[in-house]
Parts: structure tokens; sequence; C-alpha cells
């Protein structure tokens, strides 16, 4: 049985998401709270398998109420948002920042025909993040593959799942402000976030960050996320294109449509990165991107909140380099002057 604690400032709200979160089948409400500062006593004393947090509230907000929790009793922590206002969305990333999993909107009435779809998002959320270790360890650990043909890089893909937003952060902070090269996310979110991640990551890595446009051309010195929605293609031109597709491991965008679709001319210029997400989206297309030139890198087991997109490709033997996200940042800023292999990347010699 997993067990939640709901935190909202508002009567009614609580009331619903108690129902929701009580009656769903392997999960119990053990406990509620208006507030933060209760929020953090009830964490501390029922110590919970996941919290769900209001951000708005009196006396102590969510987001130093998920600061003090991570630091004095880390649990899981779902931020649920009921507002599409552009403020409150970009304000969500900041508790993402400070420790909690991910964001999920907030379900509606009983009385609206999307109750049901909306509750059961929750419930679904609820559910799979009790699944994530609690405990973020960063680590300077490294490990590295075999390196296949080097190339002169054109390109940089990269997907995310749950913990990769500030996985994102970390890389794109390490590119300088002219870095040559394109950058092309695709980041599983609820919807609803999409913008608000665009803003928060180019505030918060320094690296300018947009949702990318069909038909855009695709030019270094910003990233690129893919929107809700839509699969992403990406030509030989270096054209972004949105398509309509179904979802791919349930997922719209998906890590696999976005690696499948890179044009074969592109292929052997493209660096692929895979991080922290759960199942197995985008892992069999990295090692096809390796199979065909790529340098394709995965993010390090101690590093990831959730290890089953990296892990699967490393099972695959997809990746050809194992990092940390500050390292992979460094790697990707150090390609357009040295493409890999280079003796300025470790290789599998380099270590103890």
């Amino acid at each position: 049985m997993i067990r939640v604690l709901v935190v909202d400032d508002s009567n009614s709200v609580r009331a619903l998401l108690m129902h929701i979160l009580g009656t769903a089948p392997g999960l119990a409400v053990v406990g509620c709270a208006a507030d933060g500062e209760e929020a953090l006593k009830l964490a501390r004393e029922l110590q919970p398998d996941v919290i769900t947090m209001d951000l708005h509230m009196p006396r102590m907000d969510g987001f130093e109420a998920i600061r003090r929790i991570m630091r004095e009793c880390p649990t899981r922590i779902v931020v649920v948002s009921g507002s599409d206002d552009r403020a409150e969305v970009d304000a969500s990333f900041r508790a993402i920042e400070a420790g909690a999993l991910v964001l999920v909107r907030r379900p509606l009435g009983i009385g609206n025909p999307a109750h049901a779809d909306s509750a059961r998002d929750l419930v679904r959320t609820v559910k799979a993040m009790a699944e994530v270790r609690v405990v973020r360890r960063w680590s300077d650990a490294r490990r590295a593959a075999r390196p296949l043909q080097g190339a002169p890089r054109r390109l940089v893909a990269v997907g995310a799942s749950t913990g990769g937003p500030t996985v994102l952060r970390d890389i794109l902070a390490e590119l300088p402000a002219d870095y040559p090269l394109p950058v092309v996310i695709v980041q599983h979110l609820a919807p609803g976030f999409m913008d608000g991640l665009a803003t928060w990551l180019g505030e918060a890595s320094g690296y300018p960050v947009e949702v990318l446009k069909d038909g855009a051309p695709l030019a270094g010195g910003r990233a690129c996320l893919v929107p809700e929605g839509w699969q992403a293609t990406l030509g030989p031109g270096l054209v972004g294109r949105l398509v309509l597709a179904p979802p791919e491991h349930g997922m719209c965008p998906s890590v696999s449509h976005l690696f499948r679709a890179i044009d074969p001319e592109l292929r052997p210029a493209t660096a692929a990165v895979l991080l922290t997400g759960m199942g197995k989206d985008g892992a069999a297309e990295l090692k096809l991107l390796r199979e065909h030139g790529a340098l394709t890198i995965a993010q390090d087991r101690a590093s990831a909140v959730v290890y089953g997109m990296p892990g699967e490709a490393l099972r695959l033997d997809a990746a050809m380099l194992v990092l940390e996200p500050a390292e992979i940042g460094k790697v990707l800023a150090r390609l357009p002057a040295e493409p890999f292999p280079s003796s300025v990347f470790p290789t599998l010699g380099d270590l103890p």
C-alpha cells in the first residue's frame, strides 16, 4: 500500500484530492496538511511514501516546505498545480529545483466531464513516483565504453523523463553562449507545462531555450523543446518538423521517435544523449544511432533519479559514454572544437 500525504491550503481541494487518492486501489491517504509548516511536521511523523504538494500556502509556502522536507526527511514529492497562469507554470519549476520529482495538473471537479481522466492522471503519477528512489546522489564517477569512428558534429539530440529538468539545466549550463550546434530536446512532461519549462530552463541554465516550431531552421545558440502532443523529425537541412503521430512508449513527444526520425545523413554527425526516466523510451534508438556513427551518451546511475531509460541503453550497449550531467555538458561543449574521439574525451583505458 502506497501511503500519501496531501498538502493544500484549500479545504475543497484537499477534500477532492483525498477522495481521489483515498479511493484508488493501492493508495492510502495517511494525513493532510493546510500549509508548509504542518506538511513538514507530518512528513517527519508519518513518513509517507509520496506527498502531493500545493505551492502557494500561508505560513510556509510549498517551495520552502519542499526544501525543508528534502533536507530533513527526504520524501517523493508530486507538485499539484491548479493554474494555467504563465507565472504559476513558470514558478512550478522552482519546485523541481527544490527537490520535487514531477508536476501534475490538479484534477477537475467531480461534475466536470474530464474529471475521471484527470483523476486517473494524478493516481497514475503518484503510483509511478512511489517507485522512484528518494535521495538524489550526484557523483563524479563515470564510465566510458569503446569509441567508434569520429565525425564533426552538427546536431545534439537529448531525451529525458522523470528528473530531467534539473539535469537539463546542469547540461545546458556548460554550453557557451556562442555554441554552434543546435540542441533538440524531448522532455516527458504533464500537459500545459512546456512553455514554462522553456522559460525556467533558459533562466536557470543561462542558455536560451524555446519550444520548437514546425519548419523552423535549427541553429546554434539555443535549445529547442519538442512541444507536447507532437512528434518531431529532423531533416538533412537541419530543419525541425512537427508531425501528428501516435504516442510511443505512451509518450508524445517520444524520445524514440525523435532519435529514429533523425535523417540518415545527419546520424553520423549527431551527438545523442539519454537521461533519467522510467521505461525504455529512446534506448533502442540510441543503439541505432550508435550503429550509424553517432556519439551516444547515457546518464550515469548515481546521478539519475530513475535509471530506467539510461539503464536500458547500457543493457543494449547503446551508450559510448556514461557520465554525470555536468560532464555530459562539458563533452558537448567541446564537440565543435574537438570531434569525438579525441584525447580530451575519456576512454575505457583512461579509467581506473
